[in-house]
């Protein structure tokens, strides 16, 4: 049965569900909830995730939301390659650590560039501020180096000499501030050659395809900005 995945690849997450399931050739289908326009609002899509987030997964009749989740249940439904989410449980708790660990930090901090250089101009018209990306590039560079020193070190992959589900959502999320315009990966060769082998891992094709969206943002453009989605972003700069 072919699993339906509701994405947008301009959303980190999204984009490593896209990469792990043409890597292991899932069936699915792409199902595309537009973010900038609001469709993750819609009546629709509320019956697939009632929490109005994507990604979000319906195979057959059940639904699944959150990324972590979603990963491990194609993971085990489709028996994909050990590697992926060893069987071995310390290689196994490696893989969990970093899950666990970068939502507040890596993703969160290069969320905050996104939003501060790129969403706020497009969606609230108004210029951002060179104070607060300053501001939100230090956090981020605090962050890279907890990851170098803890979970890179010197290893070709955080979990040894083979990609894992943690090296695939690390690298989505370190493409987000490179799509804001800003080049993480600059004078850092560790980061830098972590980054290559992560991409040869998965296949330069594929991770080009899944990243053209971010890697294109300046592009974007909303001829009429949802309200739902105006007042998500006020919000957002509130916290």
């Amino acid at each position: 049965m072919v699993v339906e995945l509701f994405l947008d690849l301009l959303s980190q997450p999204c984009r490593a569900l896209f990469i792990f399931a043409k890597k292991n050739n899932i069936p699915f289908e792409f199902k595309h909830v537009d973010l900038l326009k609001g469709h993750n609002h819609s009546e629709d899509f509320g019956k697939v995730n009632a929490l109005k987030k994507i990604p979000a997964i319906k195979d057959g009749a059940f639904t699944l939301a959150e990324s972590i989740a979603i990963l491990l249940y194609l993971s085990r439904k489709f028996n994909t390659p050990d590697h992926w989410y060893p069987s071995d449980l310390q290689k196994r708790a490696r893989v969990d650590e970093y899950l666990s660990w970068q939502h507040a930090t890596i993703r969160e901090k290069g969320c905050k560039i996104f939003i501060t250089k790129v969403l706020v101009p497009l969606i609230l018209g108004q210029p951002f501020s060179p104070e607060t990306l300053e501001e939100n590039v230090e956090e981020l560079n605090s962050a890279l180096k907890q990851f170098e020193e803890k979970f890179l070190q010197d290893k070709p992959f955080i979990v040894g000499n083979e990609i894992s589900l943690a090296d695939l959502m690390a690298v989505v999320e370190l493409m987000q501030p490179v799509g804001s315009g800003c080049d993480i990966f600059e004078n850092r060769p560790k980061l830098a050659e972590w980054r290559s082998r992560v991409e040869e891992a998965v296949g330069k094709e594929l991770f080009q395809q899944a990243h053209e969206l971010i890697l294109n943002v300046k592009d974007l453009s909303i001829p009429q900005v949802p309200p739902e989605l105006r007042d998500h972003m006020k919000q957002l700069l509130k916290t």
